[in-house]
């Protein structure tokens, strides 16, 4: 029964409806993995005084974690001392920091570092170790080959990208492989029984507050109102995760939301009601009432009511055109997804299976 169930869930996390209209024609994605570049942006600067180093890595062909436990086995300390902010995919070039004791090692030890898979751009002194989250976004450069799109056909799109930006959707690689995390959650849903370990339970609840948030996000696409605020939205601070209850829509708060300084916000889920109210809140009730089990899962973990913006905005959004490959380049904020803004440009073929969050 959970088999069935978790398959309509993976097909509507995975495939939600579209805001800018129907993709363009495929392009091939992450054909080499330096077609899909990501550069992190720490929301901090280093103390350069203190007893742990921060490592700016560039790591190619391997994930984070991966790289992680190698760098607390050239230092010498448990894997747990090793500190990051994100997770970046396997199948790309990206740029991250990593935090690791000092102890004995010395600067240069770092940036000596070179292997196939990663090596250590610079190392800077830090009070403190790093912290998931502890950046304030990244920076995307995306090569898309086999684009034969027209350039008439591309600046539609990016015209809409710019002046709307793209939904907020969670993506695929929250799910896991296939939709996997999504079964796992049917599974605790039918038998009661809670995956073993807290990082596992950790994952299933993030997957089933993920299918809750990009179910509500999906319906306000499809009504048309997700990049609009009306009174009863709560409305999100751009980058800072702190939000506000809207009365009345006023000339100051179009302003603010034209200017991507605010953007609606809808539920990651939890105990209780969300806050919101009038559309926005129906918008969430039948959502949850939807997903009630899941919903009810959330509840029952202690998990409390938090929000999330609904809309994504693109920064610094730029386009290089050569014969029939596209070069993307763009900055997202904290846990915001490239492929949810290439989703909405044009389908792909070829591309591997993601596997982290690209936040």
């Amino acid at each position: 029964m959970h088999g069935r169930r978790a398959d309509a869930w993976t097909r509507a996390a995975l495939h939600p409806p579209r805001a800018h209209g129907a993709p363009l024609p495929p392009a091939e994605l992450k054909a080499t993995p330096e077609d899909f570049y990501v550069e992190e942006q720490l929301s901090f600067e280093p103390s350069e005084a203190g007893p742990h180093w921060l490592l700016r890595v560039e790591k190619r062909t391997a994930n984070t974690r991966w790289v992680a436990a190698e760098i607390a086995r050239l230092a010498g300390v448990p894997g747990g001392d090793v500190g990051y902010a994100g997770l970046k995919d396997r199948h790309a070039v990206a740029v991250q920091w990593f935090s690791v004791p000092k102890l004995a090692t010395t600067a240069d030890f770092w940036t000596n570092i070179r292997t196939a898979e990663f090596k250590v751009l610079e190392a800077r002194a830090n009070l403190r170790k790093l912290k998931i989250g502890a950046l304030s976004g990244n920076r995307f450069r995306i090569r898309l080959r086999n684009a034969v799109w027209s350039r008439e056909q591309l600046d539609l799109k990016l015209d809409a990208l710019r002046a709307h930006g793209v939904p907020n959707y969670f993506g695929a690689q929250r799910f896991g492989r296939d939709g996997y995390n999504l079964d796992r959650v049917a599974a605790w849903v039918q038998s009661g029984i809670a995956p073993r370990g807290r990082a596992e339970r950790s994952f299933v609840l993030s997957a089933a507050r993920s299918l809750v948030f990009n179910a509500v996000l999906a319906r306000r696409v499809e009504a048309g109102d997700w990049s609009q605020l009306a009174a009863g939205d709560l409305a999100s601070l751009d980058g800072s995760g702190s939000h506000f209850s809207v009365t009345a829509v006023d000339d100051e708060l179009l302003r603010r939301l034209v200017q991507f300084d605010i953007h609606p916000s809808g539920p990651l889920w939890g105990r209780g009601d969300p806050a919101s109210r009038g559309q926005a809140l129906q918008h969430e009730l039948v959502v949850s009432r939807e997903l009630a089990t899941v919903a009810a899962l959330l509840a029952a973990q202690g998990l409390t009511q938090e929000r999330r913006a609904l809309r994504c905005a693109i920064r610094e959004l730029s386009s290089e055109r050569d014969a029939s490959t596209l070069t993307l380049s763009f900055s997202l904020g904290r846990g915001q997804f490239a492929t949810s803004v290439l989703r909405e440009i044009c389908e792909f073929e070829g591309v591997p299976e993601l596997d982290a969050d690209e936040h």
